[in-house]
């Protein structure tokens, strides 16, 4: 445990901005994974909704620097390459 203030604090505020970004990468995934599901499912309008919802929170999380903007592109990408396929079949 640090003994100087500033450390104290910074180890303090370090523990709530872990908890907080742990909770919104669980969000995150969960929020992806049900978009994978939905899109491998037959119900397009279902995975275009879940889509959506998945692409709004990889853009907010690219934006708050919680992953990178690029793997929030590249996971864009990959689901909607699925929905497109989806799409297409039905």
């Amino acid at each position: 445990m640090p003994n100087i203030k500033s450390a104290i604090k910074r180890t303090k505020t370090n523990e709530t901005r872990r908890l907080r970004n742990a909770s919104a990468k669980s969000a995150l995934r969960t929020v992806v994974k049900q978009a994978d599901v939905a899109v491998v499912g037959t119900d397009v309008n279902a995975a275009k909704a879940a889509y959506g919802a998945a692409q709004k929170k990889l853009d907010k999380a690219a934006t708050k620097g919680l992953i990178h903007k690029n793997a929030a592109a590249r996971k864009k990408s990959r689901l909607a390459k699925k929905l497109n396929a989806l799409s297409a079949q039905a």
